[in-house]
This record gives structure tokens, sequence and C-alpha cells, in this order.
């Protein structure tokens, strides 16, 4: 029995090694094939849910990166960040926000660090293979090194042919399921010289809310 023990043990240890190093491997070609852009235009459904508390919430959105550049429209909000500082704008509130800071989480996803962000502070292993409208979907499930952090697991779904991340599942421990999905991914796109650019002339009859 005990010989048994360890034969089933060592199986699942070869098993779960195995499955950890090809979820690395094909995590490595997503960088690989992200970083080789010059930028990447991405629309995208973000769906919020927590049965729980009986939240739920759909919109789109569309953000265009290039490096550590950005550019988000989302719930109303353009967020533009030069790579430097992060100005938030909300025509609403008629409000501008500058920060220095491009997150006020640094374990959070922002959108220049949305294609690679699972290169550290994560394990990761093998998920379920689906087919959505003809496309192989990979899943890696990722959890976060540190205990402390507030979301339990993400699940990363990969095109198995191009590379490209189709979708992201982040569970968080109190229950809220965000989903991220890609409509359309368009890269090398001709950019305007100002797109990170925030012009103040333009936001003269907004207030101007200086964080630091």
């Amino acid at each position: 029995m005990k010989k048994l023990l360890v034969l089933v043990l060592i199986m699942v240890t070869s098993v779960t090694f195995a499955q950890d190093n090809e979820a690395k491997i094909l995590l490595n070609k997503v960088s690989k094939k992200v970083k080789s852009y010059d930028n990447i235009s991405i629309d995208f459904k973000y769906a919020l849910s927590n049965d729980v508390e009986n939240l739920k919430q759909e919109t789109r959105g569309d953000v265009v990166i290039a490096g550590d550049k950005y550019r988000l429209n989302i719930l109303g909000m353009t967020r533009i960040y030069d790579g430097k500082t992060l100005y938030s704008i909300s025509p609403d509130d008629e409000e501008v926000t500058i920060s220095s800071n491009n997150t006020e989480d640094e374990n959070s996803i922002t959108p220049s660090k949305m294609l690679s962000f699972y290169e550290t502070g994560y394990s990761y292993k093998m998920d379920i293979l689906q087919n959505v409208q003809g496309r192989k979907i990979q899943y890696v499930k990722l959890t976060p090194s540190d205990s402390g952090s507030e979301i339990k697991n993400i699940l990363l779904g990969i095109d198995a042919q191009t590379y490209h991340i189709y979708n992201l599942i982040e569970t968080g421990k109190n229950g809220t399921k965000t989903t991220l999905t890609v409509n359309s991914f368009k890269t090398n796109e001709p950019l305007s010289k100002t797109l990170f650019t925030f012009d103040a002339n333009k936001y003269k009859d907004h207030y101007i809310n200086k964080l630091d």
C-alpha cells in the first residue's frame, strides 16, 4: 500500500509538472507574439457579476496600447497614460483626474499590463480546451502567489492558432467575476502622434484634480 501511494504521488506530481511546463511554454509564446507588435488596438466586452450581491453589469470598451502607453475608453470615461502620467477624463462630471501613478494597486491589471500581467506573481497550469465558433481556445488557470491577494484565480483564454488572448475571466475571493472578451484585435495600426497626449485646452471647463 505504501509503495502504491508513493507511485500515485509521483504520477500526480509528474502530470502537474507537465501541465505547468506546457502552460509556461504557451504563455511565453503569447508574450513573444504580443511584444513583436508596435501597437495593439482592441475592442472588447466587459462583464461583471456577483450572484450574492445580485450584481450584474455589462459594457463595451476599446483600448490602444503602444508599449507602456495606452488610451482606454470605457463606461463613458477616457483614460490616457503617456508613460509617466495618467489622465482620467470624466465628461459627465466635467472632471479630469491627474496622477503620476499608472495604478492605485500594483497588482491590478491595467491596459498596458493586460497582455503580459501573468509573467510574474502567478503560478499556472493548463485548464480546459474549448471550441468557440470554430476557434480552439486553450485556457490557462493562474493563481496569485500572494496569499493576501483579493483575486482567487484567473482563467486566460488563448487562441491556440494565433496566440492572441481571447478572454480573461477573473474570480475574486468575494465571489465577484469579471470577464473581458476581445471582440477585435488589430496590430500595427497607423496612430496619431497625439493619441497618448493630454490636451488641456480641450478641458478648460473641467475641474482639474491633481492627486500628487
